[in-house]
């Protein structure tokens, strides 16, 4: 399975497309037929960092029918999303932090996450495959107990939008139909998520259409699709582990 990384080497930033222990290095635009530099790095001689900037993330809430039902909520009609902040964003290896400001539950998400490929703005359903550039795991990182902390105001964006709670990667495979792909989730070494992608309510085809049609999408965004039953809260200390067989193996520990 090949996969497109950025890795920073001493003071240098490259990618390149990484198979196994090698990366093979590419120049110009990942998203912009990039060019083969003709040579390779290990993966053990660099640090993987995330596999593309985004301008933004924007997260599902509600897009698994099992989800929906374990919670007696009615499907959504059209997707239900907020945004993360470029600063929650850290890379395969990273720490997840604990905030000094909050000490209640904090709780993971395993999820599937939509990479663009180029700008997008009111595409078709039909259109929206040409514009998605490939996949890769996301653990969707959220302060549960901000959320309805407020009566008057449901604190989505803060909940989710801590420094360190946007964890993706390690890299972006682009020949891949994610439908027939399964998301584990491992906390301490124990599956707590097993669930398949096709349960999703919007596919991916079907979520960069409607959301194309709200706002525009740049090379590089993030749509994380959502996830299943099996959400719980971790312990600083604790490794999760977010695995799509076919698409990459995230991991991420929970520290103080």
């Amino acid at each position: 399975m090949k996969s497109w990384v950025r890795y920073e080497q001493g003071s240098e930033i490259g990618f390149g497309l990484m198979d196994g222990d090698d990366i093979a290095v590419y120049t110009g635009n990942m998203f912009d037929n990039p060019t083969a530099a003709g040579k390779t790095v290990k993966r053990a001689d660099v640090k993987l960092l995330t596999p593309c900037v985004p301008t933004k993330m924007i997260l599902l809430w509600n897009n698994f029918n099992a989800l929906a039902a374990r919670l007696g909520v009615p499907t959504p009609t059209e997707p239900l999303y907020l945004l993360k902040p470029g600063t929650a964003f850290i890379a395969d290896g990273e720490a997840v932090k604990k905030p000094k400001s909050y000490d209640g539950k904090v709780v993971y998400e395993g999820e599937l996450a939509i990479v663009i490929g180029k700008r997008c703005k009111e595409v078709s359903e039909d259109q929206a495959k040409d514009y998605i550039f490939g996949y890769t795991c996301s653990n969707d990182v959220t302060a549960g107990e901000i959320i309805q902390k407020d009566p008057t105001f449901a604190q989505w964006t803060r909940a989710k939008g801590f420094d360190t709670f946007g964890s993706f990667g390690p890299g972006i495979v682009t020949d891949v139909d994610p439908s027939k792909l399964v998301i584990k989730t491992i906390l301490n070494g124990d599956e707590r998520q097993n669930y398949p992608i096709s349960d999703m309510v919007f596919s991916p085809q079907k979520l960069v259409s409607m959301i194309s049609h709200d706002m525009t999408l740049e090379p590089g965004d993030i749509i994380s699709c959502g996830t299943s039953v099996g959400v719980g809260s971790m312990r600083p200390g604790s490794t999760v582990e977010v695995i799509i067989d076919g698409i990459g193996h995230l991991v991420n520990r929970y520290e103080e």
